[in-house]
């Protein structure tokens, strides 16, 4: 009897595989037709910008579009090595400033916005290069925002019973069904409707940490995209989603800054977060 059981749960298993690759074909037969983008700040931490950037390739068939902040710890020779081996998939941009973190000029919001429009892609999703892509994560998140969704990433954010404080993260999880709304997305992987992005984003914003749910909040603030819509994404709405699976990705470490700065430039992006809370 035991062993019918184990036979019975491997088998059920094995269909939840099945039907999960089923799915994810079908979304990348919808949305084949839809370009996309990922737009990476690329500040040190080379190891890791090798890990991230190579998975982008080996399991999708984004274009890369990286922004390379003064070369720290030769990040940006790195991204040269990878673009010298894919061309046709990886754009390097370096810039001589140095990233805000550092005491440098190149803050996360114009460097962020500088992406957005050197873009041209119908999707353009934020990715931090402490991700690592163990599959197709992003034809979930494309599928979603192809469907409507202002924007769909791998964690949302609540805020319980209408607080603001303390937040609560949101992950994909079997038995859900169909794509979740949240109140706010976290930006270490996230894909946008390009153009609503550049009018929501805070480009006074030094530091990346809380900026990106600040982003995700204004999205919802904005006009949706009306019937003029065009080309394969379908006419928009204001809504925030994580897919209703697991994306196969992975976080390779913290990248740590200095712990005065963190707590300044995050306290100071999440007062920009409560203002759009207060006004929602």
């Amino acid at each position: 009897m035991l062993h019918a059981q184990r036979v019975w749960d491997s088998s059920l298993a094995t269909n939840r595989l099945d039907e999960l690759g089923v799915k994810l074909e079908r979304q990348r037969t919808e949305t084949k037709d839809v370009t996309v983008t990922v737009g990476l700040l690329v500040d040190g931490w080379p190891e890791d910008v090798r890990k991230s950037v190579g998975s982008i390739v080996e399991h999708t068939n984004a274009r890369v579009l990286a922004f390379d902040l003064g070369d720290v710890d030769g990040a940006g020779e790195v991204l040269d090595e990878l673009a010298d081996r894919h061309p046709d998939r990886i754009a390097v941009w370096h810039v001589a400033e140095e990233p805000h973190w550092r005491g440098g000029t190149a803050t996360w919001g114009e460097c962020r916005a500088k992406l957005l429009r050197l873009d041209e892609a119908d999707v353009h999703v934020l990715m931090d290069t402490n991700v690592e892509l163990c599959g197709d994560a992003l034809t979930p998140l494309v599928a979603a925002v192809a469907g409507g969704a202002v924007a769909a990433g791998w964690r949302g954010v609540d805020f319980p019973d209408g607080e603001p404080e303390p937040v609560r993260v949101v992950e994909p999880g079997p038995g859900t069904a169909g794509p979740r709304r949240v109140r706010a997305l976290t930006g270490e992987l996230m894909a946008v409707r390009r153009a609503p992005a550049l009018r929501a984003l805070p480009e006074d914003a030094g530091y990346g940490r809380n900026a990106d749910l600040a982003l995700s909040l204004a999205l919802q603030q904005g006009s949706p995209q009306g019937s003029n819509q065009q080309g394969p994404l379908r006419q928009g709405h204001r809504e925030l989603v994580v897919p209703e699976e697991p994306l196969p990705a992975v976080r390779l470490g913290s990248h740590d800054v200095d712990p005065d700065y963190d707590a300044r430039e995050s306290r100071r992006n999440f007062d920009r977060v409560l203002r759009i809370l207060g006004t929602s």
